[in-house]
């Protein structure tokens, strides 16, 4: 069986092999542009078992293995360069280094999402660009009724308000300015409905995240999202670590008995992050407990604090909808009750 560690790159990547039946060794530099990589890895008797550091642009080399019967693991590029005590760093150490882990069964595998969920990724995605795009043009025909002395607010997207931004009395170029900017706005909500049909009918194909739309606040989006997100939930002990995963849990830098807490590490998925907190905003509306904790902590804390806040024991709250398979509100009785065995319900 051949063990291939990868230092992988976006234009080439280098790569330290060991065959476990004959002893043998090597190492060789593969350039993606020429066809190098392709070429090596359809040469390998399959199945060879490959390491790499988690990195970006290379969903067509995970695809390109799995077509080959080869088994891919993913390590957490943060330990994987702990682990290496030596201060030069090369590829080619790299390479060897990682391989080293295989060998020795210390690899920091991480979790990896199939290419059905990670293309189901890519639709929340886009429309998570478009939505943030349309937002800019929105600012800016904001900013235009402003410089007018027109402040509307959320009232300008209504048909009145729409009426009398049209009607603004602008100079040429700012006229044109307008113009623009709703034709663009008006392409985007064109481009941007499909796209939130789409995601709906997703989210009513999936079970789990069916089951996270009964938490009041959270909608089709919010639900899917999570869901593909987290994948598998069971590789989380406890919704701590879901909180950390998201980055929704202040930095820290305590030391002699003294603590020292931050802002949030923003570690995680962006976006999630952000459906989220609008979530939670949706959820202390509707949610009397939610609504409760989130007046206690504005008497103490800055809003936006709250806010974050309740954005952190939702995403801990729909772990735990989806560990133990409980909708709401029986999901608040199990929160609120230290005699059941959350654990041991999933």
């Amino acid at each position: 069986m051949m063990i291939i560690g990868c230092d992988f790159h976006p234009s080439w990547q280098q790569v330290s092999w060991l065959d476990t039946e004959t002893g043998e060794t090597g190492e060789q530099k593969l350039v993606q542009a020429s066809g190098d990589a392709e070429r090596f890895y359809r040469q390998v008797a399959a199945p060879a078992l490959i390491g790499m550091e988690a990195t970006g642009n290379c969903h067509w080399l995970v695809d390109l293995l799995s077509e080959l019967g080869h088994e891919l693991w993913v390590g957490d590029a943060a330990q994987i360069r702990a682990s290496y005590v030596r201060q030069q760093k090369t590829d080619k150490r790299d390479a060897a280094h990682i391989l080293k882990l295989l060998v020795e069964g210390r690899f920091p595998r991480i979790w990896m999402p199939s290419s059905e969920v990670r293309d189901l990724r890519q639709l929340l995605l886009h429309r998570y660009k478009l939505v943030i795009i349309r937002a800019r043009v929105k600012n800016e025909l904001q900013h235009l009724c402003l410089n007018k002395g027109v402040q509307r607010k959320h009232k300008l997207w209504s048909a009145a308000g729409q009426q009398i931004l049209r009607e603004l009395p602008l100079q040429p170029w700012a006229g044109r300015r307008r113009d623009d900017l709703l034709k663009l706005m008006a392409m985007l909500d064109q481009q941007i409905e499909p796209l939130d049909q789409a995601v709906k009918a997703e989210a009513q194909r999936d079970k789990m995240a069916l089951l996270l739309q009964t938490q009041p606040g959270v909608g089709a989006i919010t639900a899917l999202a999570y869901v593909l997100t987290l994948g598998d939930v069971s590789r989380f002990p406890r919704g701590k670590q879901v909180a950390s995963y998201l980055g929704l849990i202040p930095r820290e830098h305590s030391s002699g008995g003294r603590q020292k807490l931050g802002a949030i590490t923003k570690q995680g998925n962006r976006m999630l992050r952000m459906l989220l907190v609008e979530a939670a905003q949706a959820a202390v509306r509707y949610d009397p407990q939610f609504h409760k904790e989130y007046l206690h902590r504005c008497h103490k804390k800055p809003k936006a604090v709250a806010k974050v806040a309740a954005a952190r024991k939702l995403a801990v709250r729909l772990y735990w909808m989806l560990r133990t398979q409980r909708p709401y509100p029986e999901i608040v009785r199990i929160e609120s009750s230290p005699r059941v065995p959350l654990v041991g319900a999933s």
